[in-house]
């Protein structure tokens, strides 16, 4: 798996935080790769609820680049949610997970819990792994 750079959804990030094997195994090919990994900041909103080991979530964002939602990132997310002829809510995360792995250097590598979104959202510029 070369890869540039890594990106993490919502489930990849839940499952690093669980070291979940695959996801383990799979970051740490990237960082022998010396693949740059990164995630939204949307991210994190998603991951968190009251159950969660927060001083590991706060190790792991430590570790990892996390990429700001801005105004013009977020015009980018929705013109990928209506470029690939989608609407509405059910899409906005993804889309800024996609919007982060397409402006990141290639070959960039998403690990997503939804791979038909994500192929939606990024077409061919992306290679998503399913978790």
């Amino acid at each position: 798996m070369s890869v540039e750079s890594l990106v993490l959804d919502s489930q990849g990030f839940s499952l690093w935080i669980k070291r979940d094997r695959k996801v383990m195994l799979l970051l740490e090919q990237a960082e022998r790769d010396g693949a740059d990994i990164a995630m939204s900041a949307a991210t994190i909103i998603e991951v968190s609820h009251d159950g969660l080991d927060q001083a590991r979530l706060n190790w792991l964002l430590s570790q990892v680049r996390v990429e700001s939602v801005t105004k013009e990132s977020a015009r980018r997310s929705a013109a990928l949610v209506k470029d690939a002829g989608l609407h509405g809510h059910k899409y906005a995360i993804d889309a800024m997970v996609a919007e982060v792995a397409l402006r990141l250097p290639g070959p960039t590598v998403v690990l997503t819990s939804d791979v038909d979104d994500m192929v939606k959202l990024c077409g061919r510029r992306v290679r998503a792994i399913g978790l």
